[in-house]
């Protein structure tokens, strides 16, 4: 039995993340301002992570997990990064 409902869940989910991929890019093209780029940015990188870990599933790698990993730590930077240049005009203090 879970042998026939694993595949048809991950054909689900993968749905449902290539349809939240789609509505936070048109987030992310329609603005209208700028916060809301940067949370359409955030979760479009959760997303992806989502994503990541849905293909190493299915493939049976442990590869993508780890690549899952590198874009979790580096959308977390990017978007804090972005946030302090938003809210003070500089990264770096």
């Amino acid at each position: 039995m879970m042998t026939t409902v694993l595949p048809w869940a991950l054909d689900f989910a993968t749905a449902c993340v290539a349809l939240s991929l789609a509505l936070c890019t048109w987030r992310l093209w329609r603005g209208p301002q700028p916060i809301d780029r940067v949370l359409a940015i955030d979760t479009l990188y959760l997303n992806a992570v989502a994503l990541t870990v849905l293909l190493g599933i299915r493939w049976h790698t442990a590869l993508l997990y780890e690549a899952a990993l590198i874009v979790a730590m580096l959308g977390f930077v990017s978007t804090v990064a972005l946030s302090r240049y938003l809210t003070r005009g500089d990264v770096v203090e």
